[in-house]
């Protein structure tokens, strides 16, 4: 049994996280999936959903085989009940991966790191619904 773990905060559940999760899907028999806690989001700003929420969404998702929302205290004990084979990261997830490599390594995890690809696609990301709804406000107040 290969088990896949993709995390992300899947705030505005768009085309890109489908196609994140679907790729990911595709290396293993399992994917786990864990979703950023709002306190511990602090890469960027704050979701717009509220994590229960999100955790609601992604638990909808036929590709999805479970879903956890991410421990408030160290981020690595899911890692540690879930052992993960394969760890995917979405092409624009900033995790710095040798030190996530050496952290896995710490735990006795020989988990491979994939990287999925930027489909490049209009509306594949929060940002650019963010940026498209603000740009159609403008343009309605003109």
């Amino acid at each position: 049994m290969i088990r896949v773990l993709a995390t992300g905060t899947f705030d505005i559940l768009h085309p890109g996280h489908i196609y994140f999760l679907k790729k990911s899907k595709l290396y293993g028999d399992e994917l786990h999936v864990i979703i950023g806690r709002d306190k511990n989001i602090k890469h960027k700003k704050k979701p717009i959903i509220n994590e229960y929420q999100r955790f609601k969404m992604i638990s909808e998702l036929k590709v999805v085989d479970y879903v956890y929302l991410g421990d408030l205290n160290d981020k690595y004990a899911l890692l540690k009940k879930i052992k993960p084979n394969i760890i995917t990261l979405g092409f624009d997830q900033k995790i710095n991966e040798i030190l996530l490599r050496k952290n896995l390594l710490s735990l006795n995890l020989e988990t491979k790191i994939i990287r999925i690809d930027n489909i490049k696609k209009e509306l594949y990301s929060t940002q650019s619904i963010i940026q498209k709804i603000i740009h159609e406000r403008i343009l309605k107040n003109i």
